[in-house]
């Protein structure tokens, strides 16, 4: 009987040896490929829709759109066109046209899983097809004893300049947040830097759809846009991030 038990404790001990050589891992491998929606954002900015109901002299429209490229990269753009009419001191003029941006989104920001919302940085290539309308105007005269509380009339005939063009490079900031599902509110800063810009000898161009106010002696601008898009779903891909996590552990 001893010689039975001496041999049981003997084999008992054997495989307890042999079963630590390999270092039992207490973690279960997450095995689970997490994928995220890639597909097409589409939308418009509710900024000019709000402006054109409540700022007389203003109309404008812009669709905006994303396409997702890789996890954090995306191509972007905007459409649109606007018309305005302003009042300086000595003149009043009407600007209509309309522009396109075409560049790209970056997404800085880490989301978990199942959420899709991003801050980015980006940038854009804008041109603008526009025309300008001088409506009235009066002369400037530094001797005021005949019109003491206004300028002399100049013409109240509108004088239109057509074919005017402009380029210009775009810096964008901005976020997106998902509110429901494929529904996304978003906002976004832009500093524009003319590239190009025609304009008439007899009329400079004071605004630019798409670039707005054009200052004297310099060539930036700023602009902003708050958006409403839906996201139109066209397939999943694995995240390329969590795939290496996995192999590594394994």
């Amino acid at each position: 009987m001893l010689k039975y038990t001496i041999s049981i404790l003997f084999l008992l001990c054997f495989f307890n040896g042999w079963a630590q050589d390999d270092p039992i891992n207490l973690n279960p491998l997450d095995t689970i490929v997490r994928k995220q929606t890639y597909g097409l954002r589409v939308g418009v900015d509710l900024s000019r829709l709000i402006i054109s109901q409540t700022s007389e002299g203003y109309t404008g429209f812009e669709v905006v759109g994303d396409y997702r490229l890789k996890q954090k990269l995306y191509i972007a753009g905007e459409l649109g066109n606007e018309k305005k009419t302003k009042q300086e001191d000595l003149y009043n003029f009407t600007t209509s046209g309309s522009y396109l941006k075409l560049g790209i989104d970056y997404n800085t920001y880490e989301n978990w899983y199942g959420m899709n919302n991003s801050i980015f940085i980006g940038g854009r290539y804008a041109i603008s097809s526009f025309s300008q309308t001088l409506n009235n105007f009066q002369y400037f005269d530094t001797n005021r004893y005949w019109n003491p509380d206004t300028f002399p009339n100049g013409s109240s005939e509108a004088v239109e300049f057509d074919g005017l063009t402009a380029s210009w490079l775009e810096f964008v900031f901005g976020l997106k947040a998902e509110l429901f599902t494929n529904l996304y509110l978003g906002g976004s800063i832009r500093l524009g830097f003319l590239v190009n810009n025609k304009e008439a000898e007899e009329f400079p161009n004071l605004f630019i759809p798409g670039f707005n106010k054009v200052t004297d002696d310099s060539k930036f601008g700023i602009g902003y846009n708050y958006s409403l898009t839906y996201l139109i779903p066209l397939y999943k891909k694995a995240n390329k991030k969590k795939e290496e996590e996995i192999e590594n552990e394994q």
